[in-house]
């Protein structure tokens, strides 16, 4: 499998764990917002790492690590993920995926054979506005909302996320959102920040006293509601 960006240390991409975060390339969505565009559109233009200086780091890395979150660009376009998974977890090391959900069967198969341990998935937006907030016209949203469903009752820690963005959400998004997800565990609003490889430069983000106006919107029907990106 092809790794392109190696964090050997975070404190904050895994939830409560030491944990190193591995980048995989490419994306089926076009969301733009995506401050990762080189890598989401044109990962062969990203060095690739090889994996066996990961692993090398990461068992090097054992007695501070507890686990290993895995992003992109989207993982599970990839056939590979599950044996990378399963190398990482016979390290003994906790793993967490970051998903855009719409790889449904890849989800699913992780999921039976018990090899995730936290999952957050990006909600681009109410289900309506899918295919313009994801960049892509035509997109099923139906196979957003049966990953959103399975990981739901799945057992396994998780968080939805949404960077929200002017342009493209509104309160009447959050509302729908908060109605279609009710019952979630665990909500995250992400602060738009705009960076040098935006796939869509111009964009603007909700101040403070936005962002906290659609988590009233959305506490009513998730009880757990956080705002990240903003002091």
């Amino acid at each position: 499998m092809e790794i392109h960006g190696f964090q050997k240390l975070t404190l904050l991409d895994y939830p409560h764990h030491i944990a190193a975060t591995l980048f995989t390339g490419g994306c089926n969505f076009r969301c733009p917002f995506c401050h990762n565009a080189a890598l989401a559109v044109n990962p062969e233009s990203v060095p690739v790492i090889p994996e066996a200086y990961v692993f090398d780091t990461l068992r090097k890395r054992q007695h501070m690590l507890e686990g290993v979150c895995i992003t992109g660009g989207e993982p599970t376009l990839s056939p590979d993920l599950p044996d990378l998974i399963r190398s990482i977890k016979s390290l003994g090391l906790k793993v967490k995926l970051d998903t855009n959900g719409y790889h449904t069967s890849m989800l699913r198969n992780l999921m039976e054979e018990r090899l995730l341990d936290y999952i957050a998935m990006d909600i681009k937006n109410s289900p309506a506005k899918y295919p313009v907030t994801a960049g892509i016209p035509g997109l099923e949203a139906g196979r957003i909302i049966e990953s959103a469903a399975l990981i739901m009752e799945s057992g396994i820690p998780y968080e939805f996320r949404t960077t929200v963005v002017k342009e493209l959400h509104s309160s009447l998004d959050f509302t729908a959102i908060g109605q279609w997800l009710q019952g979630a565990s665990a909500y995250y609003l992400q602060s738009y920040q705009d960076s040098d490889d935006i796939l869509s430069p111009g964009l603007h983000a909700y101040d403070k006293k936005e962002l906290r106006y659609f988590q009233e919107l959305l506490t009513p029907y998730i009880a757990s509601v956080f705002i990240r990106g903003i002091d």
